[in-house]
């Protein structure tokens, strides 16, 4: 398996969505299982570490590198087989989503999981860190709906794992029950995804999107738990702007003075034919400003409210990489709280940021699961250490109304310093016991998690 190490080589993988930039010693680029088999043979024997990236989107870090071998899954990028009886996808982990649900359109089935990154995301990457997304709220994340993998272990070793569909079984620890489960979410730290199966679901026929608009994020936020409790809506997206967010959003829509007078927004879709009627009632007794919710019904419609929603974290990458010269980059988080708790947990992070005299972060996402973005923009290194001392105690604050520190994004190499605020020392060592005995050399993505 040829390595390259030539510098502009090296440079073009050098950098994610993370803001941090670590430039490998070499480069590995696989077309084939039995390439990356020869490479982690070949790594092991010489303990050299090895990173695997797909379409390096990571927001934590976790797909670069400044230690041994950047192995860039893209070459392996074909779909091996579509099963539309069983609904099953066999697939390359180079296979970006995006053209994965475009192959799988004729054939009225889809991927569910939608990352916000699904044109420039891998499956193995995915995979990787269970990524999810809007219709998270809906679908679920990544895991539910990987059946199988094929997996190269740091030793070289190939090993072919597929989900139990027993109803009962009471053989062993639970979770050595279903190993599958080990390698989704690890980060590249325990072995390398050569090959999934994938879940499909039927495409729907029918989607109605709405934007509604409030003069509060309260008032959003508050519309949101009503939406997510009511008996006659079934939204499979759940998502929230609120005013700086929104300002961003703005840029990308063809009304860019659309609902002039809002401060929040909540946008969601839902695949019933019959639901627009009840929308607009819950929406009208939540105080939203009825006269201005837009519907986005036809394929173009709804490409529009993608590219408004999407256009948030693209601008904030954007800003963020200006400062990368002096040090600066945009941080992010992605804690999540019960969704009953969002309003107040929002209100707190802005008064977290207010006490550390920070400007406060654009805040928007997957409300529905209790589950926001905060974005911050640091315009130097002392700038990122002042923000890190807002996301610490944010975190805390999070973990003690019962949330978690990172609901999508995993832990990276960017979070790992705040790990063990939610975790054990007995769940972490739990953890390290499972990494030992799959990589005893420690080769696998070094600094991501542990």
């Amino acid at each position: 398996m040829r390595l390259e190490a030539d510098a502009d080589v090296r440079a073009s993988v050098a950098a994610d969505a993370s803001g941090l930039v670590l430039t490998p010693e070499s480069v590995a680029r696989p077309a084939s299982q039995e390439e990356v088999i020869e490479l982690m043979h070949e790594c092991s024997r010489s303990r050299r570490a090895v990173t695997p990236a797909g379409g390096q989107t990571s927001t934590t870090g976790a797909s670069i590198t400044d230690q041994g071998v950047l192995l860039s899954m893209r070459a392996m990028n074909r779909v091996l087989d579509v099963d539309t009886e069983t609904k099953t996808a066999r697939v390359e982990p180079g296979v970006l989503l995006g053209d994965l649900k475009k192959s799988l359109a004729e054939s009225g089935l889809t991927f569910a999981p939608d990352p916000t990154s699904e044109e420039e995301c891998t499956v193995g990457g995915a995979i990787a860190c269970n990524a999810s997304g809007a219709r998270t709220f809906k679908f679920g994340a990544t895991r539910q709906h990987v059946r199988g993998l094929k997996v190269v272990l740091a030793s070289g070793e190939l090993v072919v794992l597929r989900r139990s569909d027993l109803e009962k079984n009471t053989v062993g620890y639970g979770f050595a029950q279903d190993p599958i489960d080990w390698f989704i979410g690890s980060e590249g730290t325990l072995g390398v995804i050569v090959e999934a199966d994938l879940a499909l679901v039927p495409r729907a026929r029918t989607v109605t999107g709405l934007a509604i608009p409030f003069l509060s994020e309260d008032a959003a936020l508050d519309f949101v738990v009503e939406a997510r409790e009511a008996g006659d809506v079934s939204p499979r997206c759940l998502e929230f702007f609120g005013e700086l967010a929104l300002e961003i959003a703005r840029t990308a829509d063809d009304r860019p003075d659309w609902a002039s007078g809002a401060r929040a927004l909540v946008y969601t879709e839902d695949e019933s034919p019959d639901s627009l009627e009840n929308w607009l009632s819950h929406a009208e007794q939540a105080g939203a400003l009825i006269d201005d919710v837009r519907v986005f019904e036809s394929d173009a419609e709804l490409r529009l409210a993608r590219r408004i929603r999407h256009r948030v974290p693209a601008v904030m990458n954007e800003r963020g990489a200006g400062h990368r010269k002096s040090g600066g980059r945009k941080v992010s988080t992605d804690w999540a709280v019960p969704y009953r708790k969002l309003r107040d947990a929002v209100r707190m992070a802005n008064e977290v940021a207010d006490a550390f005299d920070v400007e406060r972060a654009v805040l928007y996402g997957h409300a529905g699961n209790g589950h926001p973005h905060q974005n911050f923009i640091a315009r130097d290194a002392a700038d990122v250490t002042r923000i890190e001392s807002v996301v610490e105690a944010t975190l805390r604050n999070v973990l003690a109304m019962g949330g978690t520190i990172a609901a999508e994004h995993g832990i990276g190499k960017l979070k790992r310093k705040w790990l063990a605020l939610q975790m054990t020392p007995l769940q972490i060592g739990v953890m390290r016991t499972v990494k030992r005995e799959l990589d005893p050399d420690n080769i696998m993505s070094p600094g991501n998690i542990l």
